[in-house]
């Protein structure tokens, strides 16, 4: 995962079928999340049918359901924590799967207030959100030339839908926990 060499922040709920990142899905896991990522999946698809309509109007490229939304199957599923300590405050800048990703969702989740208080597991005010940077080119304030940088602040329940090959990271936090849900999706040609 963009390059860290030894990734173990994650629980993975489904895994690519070839079986990365690892061979041991958490099956249990995935049954108790079973209603949010249906709902993923149909914010996912009438999210990318939007997206994308301006430049498929007949939508042939994809398969459709009865209410004209594309239809998406889940790649990669899993859950992210995040804490200050190296390795596992942030994931840097990259792309989702490597171009077998046609879109991907991120859920940020609620703190955690069953293993420590709120106020020690909130990171509120300490980092987190995310950053996607724009192919569009600007100047910044010291006169270099470069991509878009646009900071979201994401809070619990925010959902960010990212389009196939967009750089983006999770940013770092230096206090608390920070929980993510994170759904690759294909969807069906």
């Amino acid at each position: 995962i963009a390059n860290i060499k030894k990734w173990s922040i994650s629980c993975y709920l489904e895994v690519m079928e070839s079986g990365i990142p690892c061979t041991n899905p958490h099956e249990g896991l995935k049954s108790h999340c079973l209603e949010l990522l249906e709902t993923c999946n149909k914010l996912f698809s009438s999210w990318f049918r939007q997206q994308h309509a301006c430049n498929d109007r007949t939508t042939s490229s994809y398969k459709i359901d009865a209410e004209g939304n594309p239809i998406v199957s889940r790649l990669m599923t899993f859950i992210t924590r995040y804490t200050p300590a190296p390795d596992e405050n942030a994931l840097l800048k990259h792309v989702d799967g490597a171009g077998k990703v046609d879109g991907s969702v991120v859920v940020a989740l609620p703190i955690d207030r069953w293993t420590a208080s709120e106020e020690e597991n909130s990171f509120e005010g300490y980092g987190g959100g995310l950053t996607f940077w724009d192919g569009r080119i600007q100047r910044s304030t010291d006169g270099t030339r470069g991509p878009e940088e646009i900071d979201y602040d994401t809070r619990s329940g925010d959902i960010a839908f990212i389009d196939r090959a967009v750089w983006h990271q999770a940013n770092p936090i230096t206090k608390g926990t920070r929980w993510a849900l994170v759904i690759f999706y294909k969807v069906e040609r």
